[in-house]
């Protein structure tokens, strides 16, 4: 045993005598750097976001280092979560932190203060800055990295300095964080997703999507997601087709809460948008024979033809499931920009689908640039994959990422209780759809493979995009109508309309 290892173990037991609960705070703050310091490059703070919207592209994330491809929801998710967690109980137990002043909204590299001060504080307690630099007043190089790791790490575009949503993510304390990790760990504990050697991963509160193959992310998009009151379901099935240039059919309850209301000001509204009134046989007919002031149930449907501006964009991901919902494009590219993407139906839009199509397809031979050329075209194409790929959506606010940096996102659909773990753990029971009155089941009939030349000559009567409607009801309410509503409707309106997002300009 060397005289330097014993000067330094000396060294060391006077520190811990002299300030003992200083010490504990010290490695509590530093307990997930200090475990995976000799793994670590150096300029661990200054970590590029694998969640923040790229500047310049909107192109799928392809993870370069092998810690940033470690997947939200893997077989090592939980491990990982758990050293979270026992590193948020030591931050509750030892008081949390303050929560910051108004007045620190604003703040950025070049200011100073006691208010800076406070900042340094807050991001020491959750290890996103060294304690040594936390006494200063200065708003310096050093604090702007430890901010673009706050911000990183809740999902945050990576600005350095201190905005709304930054400021309201300071000020979440720290034993509500202690529970979006303890809800996460019940969900991760009795998952009972089988984890396939290819795999695609939506977490709903992060409005990300994954594409996983052999336990490693390849790639990463941002998406949106079912906003509160239309919330996208916690689910898993299999991905069986990508469909290129699709038709939307209107969902019902769109076409009662939205559309109505925009035909009533804008006469022209229909012909703007690119949609057809059908009746329930799929045949065409005149706009002007509905009754658009009729607040029953729509005796007819809405549906748009295919093209950029379709509600669906350019690409459908099917995924056959009981609540019908699926992967799309977008004409509403924007949204992706923002950090707070709550704004579909149910379904979920995903930046550069066509990207996550090819990956999709690419064990049988169809790449990037065939997907591209087809949908350039007009084909209305259905690509079958010849081997199924499972798809999981999961409801994930807290994680600890393949870096060892405590993730979290706001609890957006207030589930982070013990019904609404329940009713969001995949335990291999029937799950139930986050109850709200305003969640509207959908479902959706799979249309032929058809050229656009062919599809305009192809009658209407015998179009096979034809879906049905049942009303919206609150889900108390599903027991004890679910069987005379069976009996009472008609064949074609047993079945729920299509799930999808608003229309342009609703």
């Amino acid at each position: 045993m060397s005289q330097r290892f014993l000067i330094g173990v000396g060294v060391a037991c006077v520190l811990l005598a002299v300030w003992p609960e200083h010490a504990s705070a010290q490695k509590t703050r530093n307990a997930l750097l200090t475990t995976t310091a000799q793994a670590l490059p150096a300029p661990l703070i200054a970590a590029p976001s694998v969640l923040a919207p790229a500047a310049a592209t909107l192109d799928a994330f392809k993870p370069q280092d092998s810690r940033d491809s470690e997947p939200a929801f893997g077989p090592e998710s939980l491990n990982r979560t758990l050293v979270g967690l026992r590193f948020y109980e030591d931050i509750v137990s030892h008081g949390g932190w303050q929560k910051l002043n108004e007045g620190a909204r604003g703040l950025k590299q070049g200011t100073e203060g006691t208010l800076v001060r406070a900042l340094k504080t807050r991001l020491a307690i959750s290890g996103d800055l060294d304690n040594a630099n936390a006494l200063s007043d200065q708003f310096d190089a050093a604090t702007t990295a430890a901010l673009k790791r706050f911000q990183s790490r809740h999902g945050l575009t990576e600005t350095g300095s201190v905005g709304r949503l930054t400021f309201s993510a300071l000020n979440v304390p720290a034993d509500v964080r202690l529970k979006q990790l303890k809800a996460s760990i019940e969900r991760l504990q009795n998952n009972a997703f089988k984890f396939q050697s290819r795999y695609v991963v939506v977490n709903i509160p992060g409005a990300v999507v994954e594409a996983i193959s052999n336990g490693k992310v390849e790639r990463r998009h941002l998406a949106v997601v079912g906003r509160k009151e239309r919330p996208s379901p916690v689910m898993s099935a299999r991905i069986s087709s990508v469909n290129l240039n699709p038709y939307w059919t209107v969902p019902n309850s769109i076409i009662k809460n939205d559309v109505i209301k925009a035909v009533k000001k804008d006469p022209w509204y229909l012909n703007k948008h690119n949609l057809r009134t059908v009746n329930w046989k799929g045949e065409e007919i005149d706009p002007n024979t509905v009754d658009w002031s009729d607040k029953r149930e729509p005796n007819f449907m809405l549906r748009q033809d295919p093209g950029a501006q379709n509600s669906l964009g350019q690409l459908k991901i099917d995924m056959p499931n009981s609540d019908a919902v699926y992967m799309h494009d977008t004409p509403k590219k924007e949204l992706f920009n923002q950090d707070v993407r709550f704004h579909s139906s149910g379904c979920v839009r995903v930046s550069d689908v066509r990207d996550l199509a090819a990956w999709l397809l690419n064990e049988q031979g169809v790449n990037r640039a065939q997907i591209d050329r087809d949908i350039d075209a007009g084909l209305r194409t259905e690509m079958k994959l010849k081997k199924y790929v499972p798809v999981v959506w999961v409801y994930l606010t807290a994680s600890s990422d393949g870096l060892d940096r405590v993730q979290f996102r706001e609890d957006v659909y207030g589930l982070d209780t013990p019904e609404g773990i329940a009713l969001t753990t995949l335990d291999g029971k029937r799950k139930v759809r986050p109850s709200s009155p305003e969640a509207i089941p959908v479902a959706v009939r799979k249309s032929k493979a058809m050229t656009a030349q062919a599809a305009a000559k192809r009658p209407a009567s015998i179009d096979p995009v034809v879906t049905g409607s049942v009303t919206a009801r609150h889900p108390a309410q599903v027991k004890a109508t679910a069987s005379s509503a069976a009996e009472s409707q008609p064949v074609s309106q047993k079945l729920p309309p299509v799930a999808a997002q608003v229309l342009p300009k609703i």
